[in-house]
C-alpha cells in the first residue's frame, strides 16, 4: 500500500497540491482523475519520488520515501515499474532489448536468465515470439503491451501508469485496462493509474481519486460513481449531454 500524508507542492508562488491525504491499495487498480491542471501528474511524480513535496510525505508501506538515503531509495525504486504515456521504447532496440533494459541496469542476471525472463514477460502480455522486432514494426497497442512487459520485468511491488490508453482505439484501450487489472490482482501489486479515460474509470476503477485545484474533490469506486451526488464528480464524469442522459436512464432503471 502507498499512502500520502498532507502532501503539498508549490512551484514558486503556484501551489499545485494543497494537502493530499489518501491511500492507494494493494491488489487493486487505483485511478487518479481530474481535469487538466488539477495536479494529477504532479501527484504521480511525487508518488514515484521524481518530485519532493513542499510539505508532507509519501509512505510505501511503513517506509517514508523522502527520509531514505540515495542507496535506500535505489532499492525501493527497483520495486517500481513504470508505464509511460508515450511508451518510451527505444526505437533503435528490439523488443527483447527494450524489455531487458531494466535488468541490464539493475541486476547481475546472466544473459540466459535475462532471455528467459523476457520470454516470461512477453507471454504475460500475450506477445510471444516478437523478441527480434523493433517498436516501429508493431502496432501502438502492441507497443503498449511491450511497455507493460518492461514495467513488469523486475517483478515490481508497485506499478505506475501515466495515461496508459493515450492514442489507442476504444477496443484496444479496454484490452490494456483488462491486462493491467489482471496483472495487478494476480501479482498483488499496488497499481496507480493517471487517466482521462472514462471507460477505465467505469471498467477498472476499484479506488478512484478525483482531484480539483490541488485538492481531493471525491474518492470512491466505480460502483459509487453513478449514485454519487458530488457535483464536481458529476461535472467531470458526465460532461457531455449524452453521458448525462445515460446516467439518468441508468438510475431510472435501477430505481424501477
Amino acid at each position: 500500500m502507498i499512502r500520502t500524508e498532507n502532501i503539498t507542492k508549490s512551484f514558486g508562488e503556484n501551489e499545485v497540491l494543497k494537502g493530499i491525504t489518501t491511500e492507494f491499495y494493494t491488489g487493486k487498480p487505483n485511478l487518479i482523475i481530474g481535469s487538466s491542471g488539477a495536479g494529477k501528474t504532479v501527484l504521480l511524480k511525487l508518488l514515484i519520488g521524481l518530485f519532493e513535496p513542499s510539505s508532507g510525505t509519501v509512505y510505501y508501506g511503513d517506509t517514508d520515501l523522502f527520509s531514505l538515503t540515495p542507496k535506500e531509495l535505489r532499492t525501493v525504486r527497483m520495486k517500481v515499474g513504470m508505464l509511460f504515456q508515450g511508451n518510451a521504447l527505444f526505437d533503435s532496440m528490439t523488443v527483447e532489448e527494450n524489455i531487458r533494459f531494466p535488468m541490464d541496469m539493475f541486476t547481475r542476471m546472466t544473459a540466459k536468465e535475462k532471455s528467459a525472463r523476457v520470454d516470461e514477460c512477453l507471454e504475460m502480455v500475450n506477445m510471444e515470439g516478437i523478441n527480434k522486432r523493433y517498436p516501429s514494426e508493431v502496432s501502438g497497442g502492441m507497443q503498449k503491451r511491450v511497455g507493460i512487459a518492461r514495467a513488469m520485468v523486475l517483478e515490481p511491488e508497485y506499478l505506475f501508469c501515466d495515461e496508459p490508453n493515450s492514442g489507442l482505439d476504444p477496443q484496444t484501450s479496454i484490452l490494456i485496462d483488462e491486462l493491467i487489472c489482471d496483472l495487478t490482482t494476480r501479482n498483488n501489486i499496488t497499481t496507480v493509474i493517471n487517466t482521462h479515460d472514462m471507460n477505465s474509470v467505469m471498467g477498472i476503477g476499484d479506488n478512484i481519486l478525483l482531484l480539483k485545484n490541488g485538492l481531493v474533490a471525491w474518492r470512491g469506486d466505480k460502483s459509487q460513481v453513478l449514485e454519487s451526488d458530488n457535483q464536481t464528480l458529476e461535472d467531470f464524469i458526465f460532461a457531455s449531454p449524452f453521458l448525462r442522459r445515460l446516467r439518468t436512464d441508468a438510475l431510472k432503471l435501477r430505481n424501477g
